[in-house]
């Protein structure tokens, strides 16, 4: 079946390029030109990646991504303004898996795209392969955090928290090098994969974003500590 992916963008003759070769490499295309559309239609389309830009009238590409997070894990990426660091470290802080600066080329999106998909789809056939297994097997518990990986859950005191895909993969990551000093880059390499273009302020925004919903004081943490000059390290 082929994959699905909604483009939101308030630029019509972009709007229209986009669907244009997307559509050419087989993925099935709906769009949005305003962010309240945007948010109706990925509730009812269902799409397997957005296409998000942060200009967009009624309600801006970061509210669009802040809305859908509470609710879905879709990757999205996000069309930012070449000039606007602001605008990927917001973006990425709100739940964007990638980010783009425009202009850009198509054959740079249509990568980032592939690679996105790409990684979905081996993090769902790893979880089907799971799936047969006793659920026992596939947790990995440390004090009350757990992660159910046949489930694709994870639990703290029980309760599940509803995490996107990227900071599932850092939370698995870090559990399975407990007490190891990770570095950015590996960190990078490991989680977002050698295609990603993106720096390491990536991994900052998204061990701050996890910590705010793992530990108790996310300004003290106890669980993911920051080795300066290093980089981090898990202790559970």
């Amino acid at each position: 079946m082929a994959e699905k992916i909604l483009v939101v963008e308030d630029e019509i003759p972009l709007q229209e390029t986009l669907s244009y070769n997307l559509e050419k490499q087989g993925y099935v295309i709906e769009t949005a030109s305003d962010g309240k559309t945007a948010i109706d239609k990925a509730y009812s389309f269902l799409p397997d990646l957005i296409i998000l830009d942060v200009m967009l009238p009624v309600m801006d590409g970061f509210e669009v991504c802040r809305t859908l997070r509470q609710e879905m894990n879709t990757p999205i990426i996000m069309l930012t303004a070449r000039s606007d660091e602001i605008d990927r470290v917001v973006g990425l802080e709100v739940g964007a898996d990638d980010y783009i600066s425009k202009p850009f080329s198509m054959r740079e999106l249509m990568a980032r795209v592939k690679a996105l998909l790409r990684r979905v789809r081996l993090m769902t056939e790893t979880m089907n392969q799971k799936s047969s297994k006793d659920k026992c097997d596939n947790a990995i518990i440390s004090g009350n955090l757990k992660i159910d990986q046949s489930r694709h859950e994870v639990s703290l005191d029980e309760l599940i928290l509803n995490l996107p895909p990227k900071e599932y993969d850092l939370l698995l990551y870090f559990l399975n090098h407990k007490r190891h000093i990770l570095s950015r880059s590996q960190i990078l390499e490991n989680v977002w994969g050698w295609e990603f273009s993106g720096d390491s302020r990536t991994v900052d925004v998204h061990v701050s974003w996890l910590r705010e919903k793992i530990e108790k004081d996310p300004d003290n943490p106890l669980r993911i500590i920051t080795v300066r000059g290093s980089g981090y390290r898990f202790e559970g």
